[in-house]
């Protein structure tokens, strides 16, 4: 892709970035290759940055801001400054002198800018703030009308249109005006007016007609108590009918004696539930339901209002019901059912009947539609006002988001932090700068384990307000020992608010050069420490049971059980173990007898080339990994989309990461009172074994293990004598005395 404008680079993370160093670098941004861009999407959320700057960038409203997005907010500025190098300047004043009025959006925000100015009585300004700005909002609360559709209870002029506004936001919930204030829009009227029309014709299917509504008024509410008693009924009468085909079944059907005895001791009530599952009455073949006497408690009150709201009005005064009067009521109802499944305009039913057709046989329909329509007229001069607002933001915030997302100047400069970073870890004598706020751990270690940076996850609280959150923080200096879970230390976050962090979850990765070196040593070590830890629970746990088993015969008075003879060591095992040793200590000889053989200034040397031999596989790898490590999948599981390896080598790791160092200048007292006494026996062993290594040397006892490659006289000097063997052990004669 090519471009007229000319562009400066940097060279930061491995990779080339974009300089946004002029007001021109910001109107062509549309002319740079996007493959240049180090982000090309990022989130509006989670960042520290300016979320309402944020949301006037994001015209969509998606929740993510684009190269477009960012391409049409540069444009614009450009447009409605005389010179574009202003905003470079990030500051929050915008001189009203250098808006444009030479292009048609410079003259409509330079229009409401006065205005505003003139509104709050700063006519004679000559900068207009954010603050400003943000007053138009209070303004906006003592107007009836801002231009956004929305109509506030306080908008409307009579009573009855207030109380409608009221009624239509109690049944289809509340439009926020722009002023913060609860109202309606043309799409909350109209759907309130069809729904109640809908439940208005509903009712007219059932008024007057006895089949639909066998009780009149009444009858819903009779409904209600049928569907409450109508399965329980049906249960009733159907039991029986088995009583009548089997007699045998009778006790069953009324459950059986050893079925009370499962609640019987507790605190009984009738709203008991198992009360309650038990049958309304005692069963009988053909027996009628007696509607006052021997019912189950658990129905008793609703039965008595089945009796009263249905029995009565349909079946006239009675004590019992049989199976054929309730075969009627169920077919009373049925019509009712059937009406009631096609309820329309539910939505209003709370306002009663008689309120939505008064609704409907008013003007306010028409009304509150020439209330919204007479707001929405003055959309174009809010949005003007709203523009005003944006250019303010945008000559404050631009190019520091363009810093952050065309290019990562602010992370890579070290100058300020990037908008990403959210405060710093202080942890294990240790600052994190590479701090990033994350909603969940587990999903976006996913994405960031690819990074090949170690990472902390940490939940982080403020127990005074009780707020809280998660973040992430990269370790880039120091080494892992002491990093594990439920660590805890301080974060501070950009405002300079301090939260109590714990460490949750680690994804473990290279942090140094140092720590690689001594890796295989520390490994070393532990694994001893695992085995003689083993070991000795093993032991201790032997002698616990031993001593359990004695102390258990010794209170029952048996005498204890001779112990097992001791096992005998298999002359083979003795053997091998032997070649074992023999074989260590044959290698060892031999290195220290190579080593000891060279000249005195190649010895250090040799030992430098065996420690290297140890440590050098483990530096290289990690030197490898940390060449690779990536911001980019730390970014990208929190949304961004980067569009460069973003690499954090170790120099720049090391600067993303402070160790605890002494200040130069410091006075320093080494002496601790409480350190532990050093007992210098390690070093007697060493001088001991270098002793012993050496006189063997000296007087050829090495030899016996060397190979016979070793044994050249070479490197005990040109004047050392001719090597002589022993004499073998099987020319020795040994004198056996006589026996007796």
């Amino acid at each position: 892709m090519s471009s007229k404008h000319t562009w400066k680079f940097f060279r930061a993370g491995g990779f080339d970035q974009v300089k946004i160093q002029s007001g021109a670098d910001i109107c062509n941004l549309d002319q740079l290759d996007q493959k240049l861009w180090v982000a090309l999407a990022c989130p509006t959320t989670g960042l520290e940055f300016d979320s309402r700057t944020l949301g006037l960038i994001d015209t969509d409203k998606d929740g993510r801001i684009r190269a477009p997005e960012i391409i049409a907010a540069g444009k614009w500025a450009c447009e409605c400054l005389k010179n574009p190098d202003d905003l470079l300047k990030s500051s929050p004043a915008l001189p009203i002198n250098s808006i444009n009025e030479a292009t048609p959006a410079g003259r409509e925000v330079l229009a409401s800018a006065r205005q505003i100015l003139a509104n709050l009585g700063k006519s004679e300004s000559t900068a207009i703030t954010l603050e400003d700005t943000m007053d138009t909002a209070r303004i906006f609360a003592q107007t009836r009308f801002n231009g956004d559709g929305i109509v506030p209870v306080e908008a409307a002029e009579d009573e009855g249109t207030k109380a409608v506004v009221n009624d239509i936001i109690a049944c289809l919930g509340p439009e926020m005006d722009r002023s913060g204030k609860p109202g309606i829009n043309q799409i909350k009227l109209d759907q309130f007016f069809a729904e109640a029309q809908a439940y208005s014709d509903w009712w007219k299917k059932a008024e007057g007609n006895v089949t639909i509504l066998p009780l009149d008024g009444s009858t819903s509410a009779a409904a209600v108590t049928f569907k409450t008693v109508k399965n329980k009924i049906d249960d009733y009468f159907t039991r029986c009918r088995l009583a009548a085909f089997d007699p045998r079944a009778v006790s069953a059907l009324n459950r059986e004696e050893k079925e009370y005895l499962t609640f019987a001791a507790k605190d009984l009530t009738t709203a008991s539930a198992e009360i309650a599952s038990f049958p309304l009455a005692q069963v009988a073949a053909g027996k009628p339901l007696a509607l006052r006497e021997s019912l189950n408690p658990a129905w008793a009150s609703t039965m008595a209002r089945f009796e009263i709201e249905i029995v009565k009005p349909l079946l006239k005064e009675r004590s019992t019901l049989t199976e054929s009067d309730w075969a009627l009521i169920n077919a009373k109802f049925a019509p009712y059912d059937g009406w009631a499944a096609e309820k329309a305009g539910g939505s209003v039913e709370k306002l009663g009947l008689k309120r939505v057709r008064e609704i409907l046989t008013g003007k306010s329909k028409e009304i509150t539609t020439a209330l919204i329509a007479k707001d929405k007229a003055l959309e174009p001069e809010v949005n003007a006002i709203i523009s005003v607002e944006r250019l303010v933001r945008y000559h404050r915030d631009l190019y520091k988001l363009l810093d952050n997302f065309v290019s990562f100047r602010d992370f890579y400069g070290r100058r300020d932090k990037a908008i990403f970073q959210a405060g710093t870890l202080y942890l294990d004598q240790r600052s994190c700068d590479l701090c990033l706020r994350v909603e969940d751990a587990g999903r976006h270690a996913a994405m960031a384990g690819l990074a090949g940076t170690y990472l902390a996850y940490c939940d982080c609280v403020r127990k005074a307000t009780g707020e809280k959150m998660q973040i992430v923080a990269a370790f880039t200096g120091g080494d892992s020992d002491n990093l594990m879970a439920g660590r805890n230390g301080v974060f501070y976050d950009r405002n300079g608010r301090d939260w109590d962090a714990t460490i949750t979850k680690i994804i473990d990765n290279p942090i140094s050069i140092r720590q690689a070196f001594w890796a295989p040593y520390k490994k070393l070590i532990r694994m001893v420490e695992e085995q003689v830890a083993k070991r000795a629970a093993t032991a201790d746990a032997d002698v616990a049971s031993q001593m359990q088993t004695t102390a258990q015969a010794a209170a029952s008075g048996d005498k204890p059980k001779p112990g097992e003879p001791p096992k005998k060591i298999d002359t083979g095992t003795l053997a091998a173990i032997g070649l074992v040793l023999t074989t260590l200590l044959g290698a060892l000889g031999t290195v220290f007898a190579r080593i000891l053989g060279l000249p005195w200034w190649q010895i250090p040397l040799a030992f430098i080339a065996m420690i290297l031999a140890i440590s050098l596989p483990s530096m290289v790898i990690a030197s490898l990994k940390l060449r690779k490590r990536n911001l980019g999948p730390i970014l990208d599981a929190n949304g961004w989309a980067v569009n460069a390896r973003a690499k954090m080598n170790v120099p720049f790791g090391a600067s993303l990461t402070g160790v605890a160092i002494v200040p130069r200048g410091s006075l320093r007292d080494l002496v601790d009172p409480f350190a532990e006494r050093k007992k210098p026996w390690a070093v007697y062993i060493a001088l001991f074994v270098i002793f012993v290594l050496g006189i063997a040397w000296y007087l050829g006892g090495l030899d016996r293990i060397l190979p016979a490659s070793a044994k050249s006289t070479t490197a005990l000097g040109s004047n050392a004598p001719a090597y002589k063997p022993l004499v073998p052990l099987t020319d020795v004669v040994v004198p056996v005395p006589p026996a007796k």
